[in-house]
C-alpha cells in the first residue's frame, strides 16, 4: 500500500446511468488505470466524449454501443448497466467479457457476490467464462456494497462483547433517478394491495443475503438461517417528484424491510432498508439525520457504536448521488486487485486492501 506499481490497466466503463457516469469519473482521476472505451446503449450518447456525458474535461474517449470494439484487449470492464430489468442479457454480456480475457468489476448480478453459495448451474457456467480467459470477476453487491461488509467488519474489529450488528439504508428515494426501477420494480406509487418484485421474501433474499454472508465471511462466523420482513405505508396525499411524475395518495409512500442473519442462535446481523418516495410519509420509522438519507453501521455491544456514511457527489443529485459515487469508487478502486487475482468468481475477502494513494491528488 502507498505507492505505484507502475502497471497501468487499461478500463471499460459499460453503462453511463448512476454507477457509471461517477465511476468514468473515478478512472479518469486514477493514477493507474486508463479509460480506454465506454459502452452505452442510448443511441443519442453514441460518438458523445465519455468527459462530456459525465460532465467533466473531455478525455478523447468516445461512447460506442458496439462493445466488440472496445472490450477485447482491456485488462477490466466496470459493468455498471442494470440487470435488474434484464437479467438474461446482462449474464450473456458479463460472460462474453469474461472469455475475451476481460475481468469485470460490477454492482449488479446480486447471484455472484458471495461465491460460497452461488448455485451451482450458475458458478460452473462463470467459472468456465473466467477459465477460458483468465479472467476474474468481483461483484460489489448492494448498499453500496462495502457498507455491509468491509465497514461493519472494521468497526466491529474496534468492538466487544457485540450482541448486534445493524446496516442500515435511511433514503429519500425522489433523488433516485430511475423511473421504471423506482415504480415497478420498488412499488412507489403502486397500490398496497398489489406486492412489488423487490419486496418479495424471495427477491430480498436474493438482492441482500449473499451481502450478510460477505459480512460473516469477513467476521469469520456461519450464519445460520435467513429471515425476512417487511412492512409498507401509504402516501396521504398526491406527491409530485420532479423527475418521476405524481405518486397518488393512498399507494406505497414508504417501506421498511429487515433481513437478519441469525449466528449461534441469536439474530446477530441485520441489514435494514427504511425507504420513503416524500420523507414525510412514515414519519414514525427511522430518519436519516444527513439531508436526503445516508448509511450507518449501528453496534450494539461495548460501546454502543454508530458510523454514518453521507457523501455528496459534486456532479450527481443529493443523498443517492453520493451512494452512488462510493459505490462506483469501490469497483473502480478494486480493478488492480481484482485484475492481479487468480482467475474466478471473488468475495471481498479475496481481494488485498485497496491502495489510497491511487487517488490523492498531487496538485
Amino acid at each position: 500500500m502507498g505507492g505505484a506499481d507502475n502497471t497501468r490497466r487499461r478500463v471499460v466503463v459499460w453503462g453511463t446511468g448512476n454507477v457509471g457516469r461517477p465511476a468514468i469519473r473515478a478512472v479518469a482521476a486514477h493514477r493507474d488505470l486508463d479509460l480506454v472505451g465506454v459502452v452505452v446503449s442510448d443511441p443519442s450518447k453514441v460518438g458523445v466524449d465519455a468527459g462530456t456525458l459525465t460532465g467533466i474535461t473531455p478525455l478523447g474517449v468516445v461512447a460506442t454501443d458496439d462493445a466488440s470494439a472496445v472490450v477485447p484487449g482491456a485488462d477490466a470492464v466496470i459493468y455498471t448497466a442494470t440487470a435488474d430489468t434484464r437479467p438474461g442479457a446482462a449474464l450473456d454480456d458479463l460472460e462474453w467479457c469474461l472469455r475475451h480475457g476481460a475481468n469485470i468489476v460490477s454492482t449488479s448480478f446480486y447471484a455472484l457476490a458471495h461465491p460460497a453459495t452461488i448455485v451451482s448451474g450458475l458458478a460452473e457456467r462463470v467459472n468456465a467464462a473466467c477459465t477460458t480467459g483468465g479472467s476474474s470477476v468481483f461483484i460489489s453487491g448492494i448498499d453500496p456494497g462495502w457498507v455491509v461488509d468491509v465497514l461493519p467488519a472494521v468497526v466491529a474489529s474496534v468492538s466487544a462483547n457485540v450482541t448486534e450488528i445493524r446496516i442500515q439504508e435511511l433514503f429519500d428515494y425522489s433523488l433516485y433517478d430511475q423511473p421504471d426501477v423506482v415504480r415497478n420494480v420498488i412499488g412507489f406509487g403502486r397500490p398496497l394491495d398489489e406486492l412489488p418484485l423487490m419486496l418479495h421474501d424471495g427477491s430480498l433474499r436474493f438482492v441482500w443475503e449473499p451481502s450478510l454472508r460477505n459480512l460473516a465471511t469477513l467476521l469469520g462466523l456461519e450464519i445460520e438461517s435467513v429471515s425476512v420482513t417487511v412492512e409498507r405505508w401509504a402516501l396521504e396525499t398526491d406527491t409530485d417528484v420532479a423527475s418521476m411524475g405524481r405518486f397518488d395518495a393512498g399507494t406505497q409512500g414508504a417501506f421498511r424491510f429487515e433481513v437478519t442473519g441469525t449466528v449461534g442462535g441469536r439474530a446477530l446481523l441485520v441489514i435494514e432498508h427504511v425507504t420513503r418516495i416524500h420523507p414525510d410519509c412514515a414519519p414514525h420509522w427511522p430518519q436519516p439525520m444527513s439531508p436526503g438519507g445516508e448509511h450507518k453501521v449501528v453496534i450494539s455491544g461495548n460501546p454502543h457504536l454508530e458510523v454514518t456514511v453521507h457523501g455528496v457527489e459534486h456532479d450527481e443529485p443529493g443523498a443517492a448521488g453520493g451512494g452512488n459515487a462510493v459505490a462506483a469508487n469501490r469497483l473502480v478502486n478494486a480493478v488492480p486487485g481484482v485484475c492481479d487475482a487468480p482467475p474466478g468468481i471473488l468475495g471481498p475477502a479475496d481481494l488485498p486492501a485497496v491502495d489510497p494513494s491511487a487517488q490523492i491528488r498531487g496538485d
